[in-house]
């Protein structure tokens, strides 16, 4: 039988990878050969904890180090940390329409941790944590070595900082800044990390979608690559090319219901997923108005 055209780009592609971790540099091809072709939106993998290494002290989602029944590491975001699912919710949003664009993100999955783990852990905070985050929790890949990204170190080109502001603009990402850039720099590519304060709006819900994605996102400002992203009007046509509604709806089809139906002010996890789509889609629709909030930005930077 005949390859396609994509399994022999990954065919060659997967010969020409070195090093111990090609399975996350393997997947990462993947996708962005997809992209140029016609992007299908990957299914989440489900794990299992297996072991809790040690905890990552940093932000309000109190992630930790973990490793899984499939033999990998993961940092893991917890259900049960004090913002509770929306983190989750935006972490896999804001990854996988990022993945979608093509950017390098490690691969997420859902943690599944089960009832009796950590009855033996000593920390009583953790302890209440796992207990608080029983079923499926959301982990990223672990990029062993890596380190983070600093712009006065290394220079990526303007075409990328564009693509990186636009997606940040498109999800109201405020945690991209010089003071932590949530990047990495591992297999000397540029990897895209930490999402979850994205989508900020979705803790109030207090306009209805489509007028909440018309609302002007002021801290772009303070986006760490604003003054690279010089590009945004070529970008711009490239990315709704790609985020149609069919791919924005197999994004959320993977959330499960129970992350939307906790603390949702929406009486069903349908209606709060529908939510999503109509917000998401009327932003991208409405993107100039953002392209222009990010043009004015520069202008007072650059």
């Amino acid at each position: 039988m005949r390859r396609s055209l994509m399994e022999e780009a990954l065919i060659g592609c997967k010969d020409k990878l070195t090093g111990p971790h090609k399975t996350q540099a393997y997947y990462s091809i993947f996708v962005q050969i997809n992209v140029k072709m016609l992007y299908t939106v990957p299914q989440l993998r489900t794990v299992r904890v297996d072991r809790y290494i040690l905890p990552l002290n940093e932000g309000g989602s109190k992630p930790g180090l973990i490793e899984a029944d499939d033999g990998e590491k993961y940092v893991i975001k917890f259900r049960g940390a004090a913002q509770g699912p929306k983190v989750l919710i935006a972490e896999l949003i804001g990854g996988e329409i990022a993945r979608a664009l093509g950017l390098n993100v490690p691969e997420l999955v859902f943690a599944q941790l089960d009832e009796a783990y950590g009855r033996m852990e000593p920390d009583e905070d953790i302890q209440a944590q796992f207990k608080a985050s029983v079923g499926l929790n959301i982990a990223l890949r672990y990029l062993p070595c890596s380190i983070s990204f600093d712009p006065n170190v290394k220079e990526i080109g303007h075409e990328l900082a564009s693509q990186i502001v636009w997606l940040d603009s498109l999800i109201t990402n405020i945690d991209r800044t010089a003071r932590n850039t949530n990047m990495l720099i591992w297999e000397r590519g540029l990897w895209l990390i930490d999402h979850g304060a994205s989508l900020y709006f979705h803790y109030k819900w207090d306009l209805p979608p489509a007028e909440q994605a018309l609302r002007p996102f002021s801290m772009i400002k303070n986006h760490v690559l604003i003054r690279k992203a010089s590009m945004l009007d070529k970008v711009n046509k490239k990315s709704r090319e790609i985020l149609t509604r069919e791919v924005i709806q197999n994004i959320l089809k993977q959330i499960p219901d129970e992350w939307l139906e906790e603390d949702s002010p929406f009486a069903t996890a349908a209606e709060n997923r529908l939510a999503y789509e109509t917000y998401l889609v009327s932003r991208i629709q409405n993107a100039k108005l953002f392209i222009k909030e990010v043009k004015h930005a520069r202008k007072e930077v650059v």
